[in-house]
């Protein structure tokens, strides 16, 4: 596994203690500033062939992710959270903080569970965010709705969202995450509503940045939008697709994507955050076939489910209806990409830093 030997401090301190709601506007605080920093996977959903919930499976996973990164993200985009019943979502927050506490991990007792709480209405979103407070998460991840594909009059709209989000469910010193993310929202946000967000709702503790070109959506935030910088985080997703370019602009603090293998991730963070770039770069352009292929936008999650079950993490990769399975050419075709990359390396166990660089 990829271990403390290559980590920076901060990165072995996944989350920040709750705090008072005075203490969370002192965005100073060092304890303010050690979440969301290194890799947050976004877990996928198992689902058994009946597509009735693997719970087995999905323990099996959020025990993996434990023992190596600094957080997990569920019921995302990629969980497939718009295929669940309310009771489902409660039923994966329930297991993931019950296997988040009943594992163990070698200096990594800070660990970030964030639940993906989007909806199209804002008093669902509130809802659902506050069931995960009220079920044990550290965090939860909210996207605009579709509804708000509007210009910018109604800009106001989308601000109210996270207003209402952290005044009902956020009181308990829970953060938000705000993803940008228009390939599944049709919301593009601009960089001056997300600096308004974040100067407006101090319980906006990160920004998960989506939106294409990530370089100069980053750049743009980096050189006119100050205020994010200081009081936020930023980690970029997109399965790791411009992960190499991403970090060059000297403002990301980690990913929080579904690629799976994110000790491969968390060694090019890790390098990045040593200012090693020159491995940070080779690592990225090492995997970058296979985050390719990993990242289609249509059938990326069959690759991406079946990519788990051949780690041994969950039992099945089925995708639920209406989402389509992996098809048998796309199965050999990823069988020849996991040859090139990793050989005869046996994917089920976490990867050494050693194995990585000797393929």
């Amino acid at each position: 596994m990829i271990g403390t030997g290559i980590l920076p401090r901060c990165l072995l301190q996944g989350r920040r203690s709750i705090v008072s709601r005075a203490s969370r506007r002192n965005f100073a605080s060092a304890k303010a500033q050690e979440r969301f920093q290194g890799v947050y996977p976004i877990v996928v959903t198992p689902f058994h062939d009946d597509e009735s919930l693997d719970l087995d499976s999905f323990r099996r996973s959020i025990a993996f992710f434990r023992r190596m990164c600094q957080g997990v993200t569920i019921t995302g985009v990629l969980g497939e959270s718009n295929r669940m019943t309310d009771d489902e979502r409660a039923t994966l927050i329930q297991v993931a903080k019950e296997t988040i506490d009943a594992t163990e991990a070698d200096d990594n007792t800070n660990f970030t569970l964030c639940v993906g709480t989007s909806h199209s209405g804002t008093a669902a979103t509130v809802a659902l965010s506050q069931m995960a407070q009220e079920l044990g998460a550290d965090a939860v991840m909210v996207a605009p709705s579709k509804d708000l594909t509007a210009p910018p009059p109604l800009e106001r709209d989308i601000l109210e969202l996270y207003h209402r989000v952290a005044s009902d469910a956020c009181s308990d010193g829970m953060d938000i995450v705000l993803q940008d993310h228009p390939s599944s929202t049709g919301v593009h946000m601009s960089l001056e509503l997300m600096a308004n967000i974040v100067e407006e709702v101090p319980s906006v503790r990160c920004i998960k940045l989506e939106s294409l070109p990530t370089v100069s959506r980053l750049a743009g935030l980096r050189d006119n939008h100050p205020v994010v910088l200081e009081q936020c985080r930023i980690l970029t997703g997109l399965g790791a697709l411009y992960a190499g370019y991403d970090m060059e602009q000297g403002v990301t603090s980690g990913f929080m994507t579904g690629f799976a293998f994110p000790e491969i991730l968390l060694a090019m963070y890790s390098y990045h955050a040593q200012q090693q770039e020159g491995k940070a770069q080779e690592l990225y352009r090492k995997f970058l076939p296979l985050i390719v292929l990993e990242q289609q936008p249509a059938g990326g999650l069959a690759i991406r489910k079946e990519i788990y079950r051949q780690r041994g993490l969950i039992s099945s990769s089925h995708v639920r209806h209406p989402g389509k399975n992996i098809s048998d050419v796309m199965q050999t075709t990823l069988q020849e990409e996991l040859k090139r990359s990793f050989g005869e390396l046996d994917i089920t166990q976490p990867l050494l830093l050693e194995d990585i660089w000797n393929l």
